[in-house]
């Protein structure tokens, strides 16, 4: 069986130093923000050439954090996509927000640039762009953007941990980088966690308060905060995992490059523009035949997955909004279309043209 994604050999290339530092945290007896969780968010923010990095929860708290410590609230607009995972919209909802979606390029799958200057009105706040499956958004005309109607850009990295734009690493341009390190991630705690980058001390002290309760020290609260923290471990085992996330993206990118060369023209493979660098998170082709695909490759035992079957405005929980069924029509036929193959470190090129023959044989 081919799995979407084999954690046990990327254990097993760091099992010794990873259970070291695990059994140095249980020892010390301190379990949250201690000494690892700040060893990494120093490293965190000198790897992004920012000032601050604020270790979290999850990527979803990271998120949430980022638009709570900003000026937007109740009845306020915050712009993205409606092609993603559900948790970027859900931040904005936390916050008592609306989402505005803007729907997707067919290319890149990424917010349609185009697009978002019509849905700018007095109530916009953000704009929260996702860099989706590892590919960079167009940053340069957002931020733009932003600049014109002095808006926050709050980065959602939480799939594209070293990719960039003409060297700029994703999570520098906005306000905030906000990461995710769910396991499944290119930088993958063994847990839940997730990070904050920025240059903004103020907006980094905020997250700080925010994420403990909305206390920074003391007992003193002066804020209504939450309960969001890195715990040590987590920390440990990343710290660990960022010195060979370079790596581990190289070999991705490697992987990409093979499925590309076997598929182009049998389906649509993945866009990268010029000047940008994808950490491919996902491999995602596109295919009016999706649904044969994935039964071919199921059929010999080979793992692949829908990101995303249906889009946001479209889940039960938007329906307060009134989002209708081809309101965001690219996104919608996008989500019939495209399936992600494995693409991890560690899988074989010998399996990789094994599911493009599989793939192009179905055809």
């Amino acid at each position: 069986m081919i799995p979407m994604l084999d954690l046990r050999k990327e254990f097993l290339d760091i099992e010794d130093e990873v259970a070291a530092s695990v059994i140095e945290v249980l020892k010390s007896t301190r379990y949250i923000l201690g000494p690892h969780v700040e060893a990494f968010e120093a490293q965190l923010a000198k790897y992004h050439g920012l000032g601050f990095g604020a270790g979290v929860g999850s990527g979803t708290g990271a998120l949430f954090l980022s638009l709570a410590s900003l000026p937007i609230s109740a009845g306020d607009e915050v712009i993205t996509t409606p092609f993603t995972f559900f948790a970027t919209a859900e931040s904005i909802l936390y916050v008592g927000a609306k989402p505005v979606f803007v729907d997707i390029d067919p290319v890149t799958l990424n917010m349609d640039i185009d697009l978002i200057e019509e849905k700018i009105t007095e109530k916009t706040k953000a704009i929260l762009p996702v860099h989706l499956f590892g590919l960079p958004c167009d940053m340069k005309r957002i931020m733009a953007l932003a600049k014109k109607y002095n808006l926050h850009v709050v980065e959602d990295c939480a799939q594209s941990f070293g990719s960039s734009i003409d060297g700029k690493l994703t999570g520098t341009f906005g306000s905030a980088g906000c990461f995710s390190f769910y396991p499944s991630k290119n930088l993958g705690c063994y847990g839940d966690g997730g990070a904050v980058v920025t240059d903004d001390r103020q907006m980094y002290e905020n997250i700080l308060a925010l994420r403990n309760h909305g206390s920074r020290g003391n007992y003193i609260h002066d804020v209504v905060g939450f309960n969001s923290r890195l715990d040590e471990i987590q920390a440990a085992i990343l710290l660990i995992k960022l010195k060979k996330v370079e790596h581990y993206n190289a070999i991705r990118r490697e992987n990409a490059a093979i499925y590309t060369s076997l598929l182009s023209g049998a389906v649509v493979c993945p866009h990268i523009p010029d000047g940008y660098t994808s950490n491919y998170h996902q491999y995602t082709i596109r295919s009016a035949h999706r649904d044969k695909i994935k039964d071919a490759l199921a059929a010999s035992d080979i793992s692949s997955v829908v990101y995303y079957p249906l889009p946001i405005h479209l889940q039960k929980p938007l329906e307060q909004f009134g989002f209708k069924r081809g309101n965001f029509p690219v996104a919608e036929a996008a989500s019939k279309e495209v399936l992600s193959l494995p693409v991890y470190p560690g899988l074989p090129k010998e399996e990789i043209e094994r599911i493009a023959e599989i793939i192009k044989r179905c055809l």
